[in-house]
Parts: structure tokens; sequence; C-alpha cells
């Protein structure tokens, strides 16, 4: 009875449904009225709202979160700075260097294939929201490296190759899987996959939701499915480093 009430209110198969129909979205959308006089304080309000969330948020990693957190890697460098507690399953062995922040949800997980399987990131390396590392053997990020938001870094595939291997719920063969590296001051664009036995060249950049399946020279700009280089010698000039520098 419920099921059938319901689906002739969404069909508005009449002009009392319809009319109920309308009610309902009405109140769904509806806003507190509100004079202009009060938005200056309502700004204030949000603002002290955001910064009192934050507060909390920030004492929690503090005083919780990052703690725990570095009790679970091999090392972490000076001044790391995160937003959330990351989402660590497996052994993976993870090492930080100084100056590393993570921007949000960043997930690590590894498998059985191997008894130490590294994920190591440099010094000065920015990780965004929802990025996420598949480590069976070694990903290495070296310094200065940005990562933008939902990027996905793997050294496998994750299944194997052969098909009854699957089936048979099997890992990948050990030769299956393949370091990746990200070499110093390259750029990782948003919801970008790095694959396994990848390497980015020092300096260059992949474009927004490029699937990346083989390497990229240094200095490069890559990007599409899969990853293509449209740019070279993105090298700048020794004036322009040290203007950046100053």
């Amino acid at each position: 009875m419920a099921d059938s009430f319901l689906l002739k209110l969404k069909r508005g198969e009449t002009p009392f449904f319809r009319f109920l129909n309308r009610t309902v979205k009405g109140v769904m959308t509806a806003n507190l009225p509100l004079p202009l006089f009060l938005n200056p304080v309502l700004g204030r309000l949000y603002t002290l709202h955001q910064s009192v969330m934050e507060g909390f948020r920030r004492a929690g990693a503090y005083l919780y979160s990052e703690p725990l957190f570095r009790g679970r890697c091999e090392s972490i460098g000076k001044r790391f700075s995160m937003t959330k507690l990351p989402y660590v399953i497996s052994h993976a062995k993870i090492y930080i260097g100084d100056d590393v922040n993570f921007f949000g949800k960043v997930d690590i997980f590894s498998g059985r294939i191997f008894d130490e399987p590294k994920l190591i990131l440099g010094n000065r390396v920015d990780i965004g929201h929802n990025v996420s590392f598949v480590v069976n053997k070694e990903i290495v990020i070296e310094d200065d490296v940005n990562v933008a938001s939902g990027v996905r870094f793997m050294d496998t595939d994750a299944h194997p190759k052969d098909m009854w291997e699957r089936i048979a719920d099997l890992p990948p063969r050990p030769e299956e899987i393949k370091p990746v590296r990200i070499c110093r001051r390259a750029w990782i664009g948003q919801n970008a996959f790095i694959l396994k036995g990848v390497t980015i060249g020092e300096g260059a950049v992949v474009g927004v939701n490029s699937v990346v399946v083989s390497d990229i020279p240094a200095y490069a700009v890559a990007m599409g499915n899969p990853a293509r280089v449209v740019v070279k010698g993105t090298k700048p000039l020794p004036s322009e480093s040290l203007q950046n520098s100053e």
C-alpha cells in the first residue's frame, strides 16, 4: 500500500497527487527567509564557525592523529602536516621527508607478495585530497613534487595477467610488479593514474585525468589516456629559476 502511494505521488497520476508532489517539493527546497541586514552578522558567525572547527581539527591532529601515524611510519621528517589520519592497509614501510603536507584523505595499500614494500616521500612533497598508493614493491616520490587531488599510484595491476590465476584469486606474480618513481619537481595533475613501472622525469607535468603507462621524460608535459608527451623542453631558463627562488 505504501509503495503504491509513493509511486502515484512520484508520477503525479491525478490532480491531487500532482498537488501533493508540488507541496512536498516546495517543503524540501524551502529556505528560511532572512532580512538582508542579518547578512554581515551571519557572515561573521560563519567565519567563526569555520575557525572553531579548524581549531578542533588541528588540535585533534596534533594530539591524536599525527602521533598515531608517526608511530606507523618508519621515519617522518620535520614539520609534517596532515588534515586526516591516513588509511593504511597491510605492511608497507613508509618513509617521509621534511616539510611534507597531506591536504586530505590519503590511502596506502599493499599486498602479500614482497616482505618489505616501500613508500618513500622526499622533502617538500605536497599530497592532495583523496590520493591513494598501491605499493607492493616500491613507490618513490622525490623532493618538491606536487600531487593534486584524486591521483592514484600503482606499482601493480592488482590482479595477475593470466585468466586462470585471476579466477583462482591469486596475487600478481613478482615479475608483474614494477616500481614507480616520480622525480623531483614533477607535477601530477588531478585524477591522474600512474601505473606500474613508470618513471616521471624531473620537472615533468602530467595533465588532468591522464593515465600514465610509460615513462615521461624530464621537463615534458604529458596528457591523455594513455598519456602522450605534448610539450617537450619546458625546463626554466637560469634567469627564471633565479627569479623564482627570490
